[in-house]
């Protein structure tokens, strides 16, 4: 059964709004939280899994970014930052039967037409196509990944994310998660700028589903007196409510790392992931003119 009922299109103007009430930019995280607050969205809505660990949320967000940035109202500058552009600075609301049709104009590409077979499917599989964006084209070499992060015997993550942690800078980085340490699995020290030190122990998980806020509670008790801080890495999701329990008020802080993160932040190290850039070329005849 569907919770979360709203279609990609019906977030072109919520994602929209949301980067207005965030000053003209924002990260994915907090255009989605922005949206959540606009639309009263329940914890049960934002968690509705599309495939693997995106959220449905999440992915028709990307699908309506995509939209709005076609239509020359927002800009990115990675994959997980976008800003209005002039024009989306002076636009708070669009149609979106008339955007979907622009855009659809823009993709050059017609029903049924042969081009069709290099495009991807927009969310509600109508006749048309439009070509996927990059953000949402990293969605899908993510999910494979994270499905060979599940694959892995508990002891090899372990290590993998001691290795991980280690290319991220951390000294002294032990595995501990045999010894069944009260949910600790690892430990390491975090040296910033060579002079302030901080210690942290991790929890690493292959977690199929989202980990719950009981599970951070029983980390944070087993770190306490322990550790400066924690960080609680999973293949999975983390429930909202998990997210509020590591940042509460007056609580040891822990950090998450979800599994779209970890694959993304593995990808960035090249840990398992090897990556080939493309160079691709355009020439502008009418910068010639104005020599």
């Amino acid at each position: 059964m569907e919770i979360f009922k709203y279609k990609y299109d019906e977030l072109f103007n919520p994602v929209l709004q949301a980067l207005h009430k965030l000053g003209g930019s924002g990260s994915n995280n907090e255009i989605e939280e922005a949206v959540i607050e606009l639309l009263g969205l329940t914890d049960d809505e934002v968690e509705d899994i599309h495939r693997g660990n995106t959220s449905k949320l999440s992915y028709r967000s990307a699908w309506a970014r995509n939209y709005l940035k076609r239509l020359g109202l927002i800009e990115n500058s990675g994959r997980a930052l976008w800003a209005l552009t002039a024009k989306g600075l002076n636009t708070q609301k669009i149609d979106k039967e008339e955007a979907k049709k622009i855009v659809k104009s823009l993709s050059g590409v017609k029903k049924d037409s042969p081009e069709k077979k290099k495009t991807t499917n927009t969310p509600d599989e109508s006749n048309y196509s439009v070509e996927a964006s990059e953000e949402l084209d990293e969605l899908s070499w993510e999910e494979e990944l994270i499905d060979v992060l599940k694959s892995m015997e508990p002891d090899a993550f372990e290590r993998l994310s001691q290795r991980f942690l280690r290319e991220l800078g951390f000294i002294n980085v032990e595995v501990t998660g045999k010894t069944a340490d009260g949910g600790i699995d690892g430990v390491g020290v975090m040296k910033i700028g060579g002079v302030l030190s901080f210690h942290v122990v991790f929890q690493c998980k292959r977690y199929t589903g989202s980990v719950s806020s009981p599970a951070i509670r029983d980390f944070r008790g087993a770190m306490i007196g322990r550790a400066d801080k924690g960080l609680f890495i999973t293949t999975g999701t983390f429930t909202r409510d998990a997210k509020r329990e590591a940042q509460r008020d007056g609580a040891p802080p822990i950090d998450l790392i979800d599994g779209n993160t970890l694959a993304e932040q593995l990808k960035e190290l090249r840990l398992g992931v090897d990556v080939q850039l493309k160079e691709d070329v355009t020439i502008k005849p009418a910068w010639f003119n104005d020599i």
